[in-house]
């Protein structure tokens, strides 16, 4: 039997009249390949925004800031006071802010009556205390009417009285700047509590 001759079909001869359309094949495949990435960025950004946020650092201290306050009593000495100074002191401490600018009165481990101390690092006022010797040269500085004569330290500056008849001492840690500043409202109160010597050292008027 004769084999009989096989013959393509046309695309124009398909079934259905048409031929493949390779264009919209490529076109789906290219948004396929761009639609994935954009998926999954917009997942890792959806993820991003459940996360939750770091926390802001906490603001530090400072003397214009002060942290929590301290309550343990600070560390003083009491040296005995007898007569006039006794008296002279209990009415300073009496008469002292229970802050100063901003920094709280703390207890102290001795003398109450002539001891006092604000903040942490402490600020302290001592009453009764030696007063000291003061040579022409020195330079002393005038504080609402009050005579100071200062001494810096390590960690502090010392001021102490010069033109009263008993001396009072503050001492200013350095974290807090100008200690002459922190002089200004305890001379207001020493002012009013403690009366003036009459030999003021001759460098007290400025």
């Amino acid at each position: 039997m004769d084999e009989q001759p096989r013959t393509s079909v046309a695309p124009a001869d398909r079934p259905d009249g048409k031929a493949p359309d390779r264009t919209n094949r490529s076109a789906a495949l290219i948004a396929t390949a761009v639609a994935v990435p954009v998926a999954l960025l917009v997942g890792a950004l959806a993820l991003s925004n459940l996360s939750p946020p770091e926390p802001a650092a906490a603001p530090q201290p400072s003397a214009t800031t002060p942290g929590p306050a301290a309550t343990a009593p600070v560390p003083m000495a009491a040296p005995d006071l007898d007569g006039r100074p006794a008296v002279v002191c209990r009415a300073l401490l009496s008469q002292l802010p229970v802050s100063i600018r901003e920094l709280p009165q703390r207890p102290v481990s001795a003398g109450p009556e002539q001891n006092a101390a604000y903040g942490d690092p402490a600020l302290t006022v001592a009453c009764g205390g030696d007063a000291p010797q003061v040579r022409p040269d020195d330079h002393l500085y005038l504080v609402n009417s009050v005579c100071w004569y200062a001494v810096e330290g390590p960690d502090a500056t010392e001021l102490t009285t010069v033109d009263r008849e008993t001396a009072v001492t503050m001492r200013v840690p350095h974290l807090y700047g100008e200690a002459l500043q922190w002089a200004a409202p305890v001379s207001a109160t020493i002012v009013e509590s403690i009366r003036s010597s009459g030999t003021a050292p001759s460098g007290c008027t400025s």
